[in-house]
């Protein structure tokens, strides 16, 4: 047997030689660093069977001293056990974020207005796709007669879209919001009802003679080129928080499609699914992608969720994706840990990966939770009622926390609540104010998601960029795309060769063609005897009389009221101008 060997002092080796030391006590020998250091070993060393006395028992403590369980998966491949593997708390590689979130640097350097914030994911290099095409398919339908619309045509035609699902008027009919005396002045004073009839039926995104050749190995070809160009942008303007939100987006569209699916739980059913991944917080969309259906072959995809969220989640590290049953899996938590990635969501109770003992209620109480761990993963299941229990997977959580509260749901449960929502605060955000019209073209119900998605993203961005903007305004994102689908229009109405006959639309095209009343008053003539003076067209019961004359309405004098042009102002803002035009003048 092999003894330890003590080290002693000089007066030690005294002490023992002469037998006693100055004082006549015994020296012991000093081993309180060695059992200090066996005591700081034991705390790190779950499977130890000595603990230190010390602590005061918070939290955990009943668990420590629990017997551990293992539990087999179904499979039979994978062990469970009862008891944390890692105390550590949180993954600290997995969740160090390398990019600030927000808006990136290139988009914060090209926003200068809310026109520029939308044009950072509708760049005229897709836009002068969309005009090459649409022209195209003028000629091929109209011929010789057709004349090419240009980029102010197209902006204004979105424009007219977006004020569409401002005033929540997109399943309004096209002719009604035309109408002389029930529309909208601001329609009227864009374009003619015919010249959006015109553009919403040739509007086109790719070369419809060549279509068929490319739709043999690409379903989505009809609208491919843009919905590329316009996905690769969404990840350059905007850097997601740490929490991630993977789940799918379903396209309101009953049409012919071949790959149209139906989903009962969304409350359009039918349409196109895009699986998108977006920011927990802000919901901004930062990838997104179509679902095109099974494959050529006729098979079913296997593993279709982990593929799913390993391409939605391309470019990330450090974030924490948070998905629904039928993304998260063992093996995708793997897979997400090496790219430094990790995940929590909801189980569906058919995985191999579960063990039985968590997947059955029997003998449970209500709010109850039972855990098991391995060296990454962590499972819960909870009993929200009797008979009934929710599974949790999750590669952040390292430990069997319980909230306080009444129902006692745990940590893992209450993290993934507050994350779950990303996608579908998009859906509802969104359908508020969409621009989508009732359309037989599944392409053109693609395109007003892509015009739907980048206002509330550019919406997201310029808050960012400009939180004061508004602020303490309700209904902050109404306000944001009444002005950006004003922005849009404004070009084509300055423009405009014909007045439009209702006196509201045509007064908003004259307004728009001249500078501002207030800073078109330097130009005007100052009041002399060199023209024959007239009564005010606005104050002639006062007998005012002027030699000024309206600078956009002949035959009408304007008097000015001493220093300040009462008359010329009130009739810009008020009298002859319809609750439109009154939106571009706040005096």
């Amino acid at each position: 047997m092999s003894r330890r060997l003590k080290r002693f002092s000089v007066e030690e080796v005294l002490v023992q030689v002469l037998g006693h030391d100055e004082e006549g006590t015994e020296i012991e020998p000093e081993i309180e660093e060695d059992v200090s250091e066996l005591e700081d070993i034991t705390d790190f060393e779950p499977d130890s069977e000595e603990t230190d006395q010390s602590t005061d028992g918070e939290g955990k403590a009943p668990e420590e001293q629990a017997p551990e369980e293992t539990f087999q998966s179904k499979s039979g491949h994978l062990l469970w056990s009862s008891s944390p593997q890692d105390r550590g708390g949180r993954a600290r590689v997995e969740n160090l974020i390398k990019m600030t979130p927000g808006p990136t640097r290139y988009a914060a350097s090209r926003v200068d207005d809310i026109k520029s914030s939308f044009q950072l994911f509708l760049p005229e290099s897709i836009e002068g796709i969309i005009l090459e095409m649409t022209n195209l398919e003028g000629k091929r339908v109209f011929g010789d007669t057709w004349r090419e619309i240009d980029l102010v045509d197209l902006q204004a035609y979105i424009g007219l879209l977006i004020l569409a699902g401002v005033y929540r008027s997109n399943d309004e009919a096209t002719k009604s919001l035309w109408d002389e005396e029930s529309g909208r002045p601001i329609f009227r004073a864009t374009m003619s009802l015919q010249q959006f009839h015109v553009i919403s039926r040739i509007i086109r995104f790719d070369n419809r003679d060549t279509r068929s050749i490319r739709w043999r190995n690409d379903k989505l070809a009809a609208i491919r080129n843009i919905w590329d160009k316009w996905v690769e942008r969404l990840p350059l303007m905007y850097n997601p928080g740490p929490e991630v939100t993977v789940d799918e987006r379903l396209v309101t569209f009953r049409g012919r499609c071949s790959f149209k699916v139906y989903i009962p739980s969304k409350p359009g059913k039918y349409g196109i699914k895009i699986w998108a991944a977006c920011d927990a917080r802000s919901s901004y969309a930062w990838n997104m992608q179509v679902y095109m259906g099974k494959p050529s072959t006729g098979r079913a995809e296997k593993n279709q969720g982990m593929r799913v969220v390993l391409d939605m989640t391309t470019g990330l590290q450090g974030h924490n994706i948070t998905c629904e049953n039928f993304f998260t899996s063992h093996a995708l938590g793997q897979e997400l840990l090496k790219r430094k990635l990790t995940m929590v969501g909801t189980v569906r109770k058919n995985k191999p990966e579960l063990p039985p003992a968590l997947v059955s209620t029997r003998g449970r109480q209500a709010l109850s939770s039972q855990f098991a761990f391995t060296d990454t993963h962590t499972l819960v299941s909870y009993i929200p009622k009797k008979n009934r229990n929710v599974i949790l997977m999750s590669t952040v959580h390292k430990d069997a926390a319980v909230s306080t509260t009444e129902h006692r749901k745990p940590l893992m449960i209450q993290d993934y609540n507050k994350n779950k929502g990303g996608v579908d605060c998009l859906d509802k955000l969104t359908g508020t104010y969409t621009c989508k019209r009732m359309t037989a073209r599944w392409p053109v119900a693609l395109f007003h998601n892509i015009l739907d998605v980048s206002a509330f993203n550019a919406y997201v961005v310029w808050t960012a960029i400009d939180p004061t903007w508004n602020q303490g305004e309700s209904f902050k994102r109404r306000l944001f795309l009444a002005d950006l689908g004003k922005a849009l229009v404004t070009p084509l109405i300055q423009r405009r060769q014909h007045i439009p006959r209702t006196p509201a639309s045509a007064s908003l095209v004259r307004s728009m063609r001249t500078p501002a009343p207030a800073a078109a008053l330097a130009a005007l003539p100052q009041q002399g005897h060199c023209q024959k003076r007239k009564r005010c067209g606005l104050c002639a019961p006062r007998d005012i009389k002027t030699s000024l004359t309206c600078f956009d309405v002949t035959d009408v004098r304007l008097a000015f009221t001493g220093e300040y042009p009462i008359c010329l102002l009130t009739w810009h803002t008020q009298m002859h101008v319809s609750d439109s035009y009154l939106i571009y003048f706040h005096i």
